[in-house]
């Protein structure tokens, strides 16, 4: 399966080529062509531990609500587009509204800092709930549905871990 995947970073907008092939050993990687070793494994909500060519990240992924991705390893953050060449390209990209009752947990450990929803409030999809302040940078938990947010169970100037249940939407 391939992909065309653009990072968008301080220094500006790079484009991959990545490819999956799945086979009975596992998923092989290339990169622009070239061959990876890599392994991927979710170690809690939103973070991802990668071993690529033989070097270890965490990587903190977060769905953002124009479709892309928010990538952030330590100090770095980036903005990742997938474009699946097979997918419809008239389609807009954008993020699916989620179904049902969503609980919102902390994609990393960190310090709330800011609340900007009680419990009873009506939010929409992509509405911010909180702030969350980790390696010194300000993260905005967003809904991902429209709805009511039935319970925040998280205080300003609380500190969280990553996968802390944060607040309910229904």
């Amino acid at each position: 399966m391939k992909f065309e995947v653009e990072l968008t970073t301080a220094a500006g907008k790079k484009p991959f080529a990545v490819e999956l092939v799945r086979s009975e050993n596992g998923i092989s990687v290339s990169l622009d062509g070239q061959p990876l070793s890599a392994d991927v494994a979710q170690v809690a909500p939103y973070v991802l531990s990668v071993l690529l060519g033989g070097q270890s990240f965490e990587l903190h992924v977060m769905p953002a609500e124009n479709g892309t991705l928010k990538l952030q390893h330590g100090p770095h953050e980036f903005t990742a587009e997938v474009n699946d060449p097979r997918a419809w390209k008239g389609r807009k990209h954008s993020a699916l509204e989620a179904e049902g009752q969503q609980q919102i947990v902390a994609p990393m450990a960190g310090k709330v800092i800011r609340l900007l929803v009680k419990a009873g409030d009506s939010v929409e999809a992509g509405q911010g709930l909180m702030v969350i302040e980790a390696m010194k940078m300000q993260n905005e938990i967003r809904s991902p549905k429209s709805g009511k947010v039935e319970r925040v169970l998280a205080e300003e100037g609380q500190t969280v871990t990553a996968g802390k249940l944060l607040a309910v939407v229904g």
